[in-house]
């Protein structure tokens, strides 16, 4: 009789979220009454804004709760359209973009629409840990190129043209990043833009923490944004999960070739069927600019934070990090303290209360993830806890 158990798909070997799994550990030991710290959440702590919920409402009591297309409602692709060619400079129809139950979804769709057994897909580390999780999903191969903080951990383009082969098919392009919340350098792109053409592979830019940005001499660049070809070359995703505070939302959206929107569409309509109806309403209220204050205050917030925690992290005898120019991330280097990452970070919840993320997952052992998506607070507190962890070690 065989084996229920035993079989050969793409799928079998994920692994979970190390982010989701100290994440839930911290929220057990809340239960049991603990004094609890966590740096681990990869969403902000602010509730989303009132016009985006109240256009949502409104979508519900107006009996808005049947199917749309696909792709999404026409109004909000023609609104994601809009807003590519106002903030990233990148001319594209609205049958050139499509809108997903996430952002997520939409990098799994694009990965799922180009590549397939025997090709590669070339991922600078440190990573999202769920890109090279889909990578395999699909049976490609992954390949990583370290980078380097003496580089602000951007993809060195000569590094990048030695790893693409004849099988590489796409280049996963994650600014700002996470988990080190570097933001790539015009002239970096530039250069990788040079050696994607030349070399004729796609790129899936994830710019996901796009306005979460701090500096005004590291702004945000959209890599499609750099030439017509690029564009040609180019699947760009984004969403609303960061910017506006709607993770649980669960909506995002891309814009890529007319050829592979179509791919992409054909997938998601065979595995999603749409993007759930009323929350569209919601992200149309947004694009058309009705949370643009709130949003701003909330970057304007991170941007405090990001000082405070690099400030405090920095005390901190043999902890090396450079300084986060986006997202709400903050990549600490502890491999002085001779342990692997996930020990790390089990051994600071269970005796200093305080969770992080373990960099093991993110091709970055030897590093943990601090998130400064919390209060002034907190961030305080837990940076007093690191601090007397590593001194007890």
């Amino acid at each position: 009789m065989q084996d229920l158990m035993q079989n050969s798909g793409f799928m079998t070997s994920f692994t979970p979220s190390a982010t989701l799994a100290i994440t839930a550990k911290a929220k057990e030991l809340k239960k049991q009454g603990k004094d609890v710290c966590s740096m681990s959440a990869g969403e902000p702590d602010f509730d989303t804004p009132r016009a985006i919920k109240d256009a949502c409402i409104k979508a519900l009591n107006e009996g808005k709760v049947t199917y749309t297309p696909a792709s999404g409602l026409m109004e909000l692709r023609e609104a994601v359209a809009a807003k590519f060619l106002r903030d990233n400079q990148i001319c594209v129809t609205p049958a050139q973009t499509v809108v997903a139950p996430g952002a997520k979804f939409s990098v799994f769709s694009t990965i799922a629409a180009l590549c397939g057994p025997g090709d590669e897909v070339i991922l600078p580390s440190p990573y999202w840990l769920s890109y090279p999780e889909m990578v395999r999903a699909t049976g490609a191969k992954v390949v990583v190129v370290p980078t380097s903080a003496d580089n602000n951990y951007e993809l060195d383009p000569a590094e990048l043209d030695r790893a693409i082969t004849d099988r590489t098919r796409l280049l996963i392009l994650n600014t700002p990043c996470n988990p080190t919340g570097a933001v790539y350098r015009a002239e970096t792109l530039a250069a990788i833009a040079e050696v994607v053409l030349r070399r004729n592979i796609m790129v899936l830019a994830d710019e996901i923490y796009e306005k979460l940005v701090y500096d005004a001499d590291k702004p945000h660049v959209s890599i499609a944004s750099l030439s017509d070809e690029m564009r040609e070359h180019t699947v760009t995703v984004n969403g609303f999960s960061k910017t506006y505070a709607m993770t649980g939302w669960r909506l995002g959206y891309l814009a890529a070739p007319l050829w592979l929107t179509k791919r992409i569409i054909a997938f998601q309509s065979h595995t999603t069927s749409n993007p759930t109806t009323f929350a569209q309403y919601g992200a149309l209220a947004a694009l058309r600019g009705e949370a643009d204050s709130e949003a701003e205050a909330m970057r304007r917030v991170f941007a405090q934070r990001r000082d405070l925690i690099v400030r405090l992290a920095r005390e901190i005898p043999l902890v090396r990090c450079i300084r986060p120019q986006g997202a709400f991330y903050l990549l600490c280097d502890v491999s002085a303290y001779k342990m692997p990452s996930v020990k790390f970070c089990e051994e600071l919840l269970a005796r200093e209360l305080l969770a992080c993320i373990p960099c093991g997952a993110f091709g970055a052992d030897g590093c943990i993830r601090l998130s400064y998506a919390c209060s002034k607070d907190n961030i305080e507190e837990s940076l007093r806890r690191l601090a007397h962890f590593v001194k007890e070690l």
